[in-house]
């Protein structure tokens, strides 16, 4: 099988000053189905950027990005939006859920955006929020949720199209440890369960040890394990 995702020999730098800023070179990454692979770094390593690169959001310098097989790097913007709207979920540190819509229409929209029938859509977020403990919060709103429910919340929007990769920016990097770890497990769980690749940036190296492997991102190069 392919893998979720695969970064081929990807650089990426910046013009600056008149000159050249390399922020990595020459990264290469394999993230298969059903694996978890935490990214870590200190600040400013280019974390944020490698995902932006891998969910098809920034084009690298040089380099491939593959997507279940598919070499994404050379597709027109329309091609890498469908890409992304059905093959990549994204979860960040803050939830960016649409604030006048319920918990249900949030993880029910991306589903209508993807083709999905409304009636499909509703079982599928009622499942995905059912599973995540807010069988008790379809009706409410972001604001009438707590920091952990609007996350659980934007995990099942992220699952919802039951995407083959997903990328997560510190997803609990917003929440006190208690709730971190809380929903940092449910999330595994969840990937697991859904049988998805993916590829979680954070500092936090309790949590990323929780995960299936570790990868660093350290000085432009990518290594296996703590750095």
């Amino acid at each position: 099988m392919q893998p979720a995702l695969e970064l081929r020999h990807v650089d990426r730098s910046y013009s600056e000053g008149g000159g050249r800023l390399d922020i990595f070179k020459g990264l290469g990454l394999q993230v298969h189905a059903g694996e978890i692979v935490a990214l870590v770094g200190q600040s400013g390593a280019g974390k944020s950027s490698l995902l932006h690169i891998a969910g098809l959001l920034e084009a690298p310098t040089a380099g491939e990005v593959f997507i279940a097989g598919q070499n994404c790097t050379a597709l027109d913007d329309a091609a890498r939006t469908r890409v992304r709207r059905i093959g990549i979920g994204f979860v960040y540190q803050f939830h960016h859920l649409l604030p006048e819509f319920t918990a249900l229409e949030n993880v029910i929209m991306p589903q209508l955006i993807a083709g999905a029938a409304k009636a499909a859509a509703m079982v599928r977020a009622k499942e995905l929020l059912s599973r995540l403990g807010l069988s008790e919060r379809f009706q409410h709103q972001p604001a009438q949720l707590s920091g952990g429910e609007q996350q659980r919340v934007a995990i099942a929007r992220a699952i919802a199209n039951r995407p083959l990769l997903l990328l997560a920016d510190e997803p609990t990097g917003n929440l006190d440890p208690e709730t971190s770890g809380r929903v940092h497990e449910e999330f595994m769980r969840l990937i697991k369960e859904e049988g998805l690749g993916a590829l979680i940036a954070t500092h936090n190296i309790a949590l990323a040890k929780r995960m299936s492997r570790i990868v660093s991102l350290q000085s432009g190069v990518l290594v296996d394990g703590l750095v």
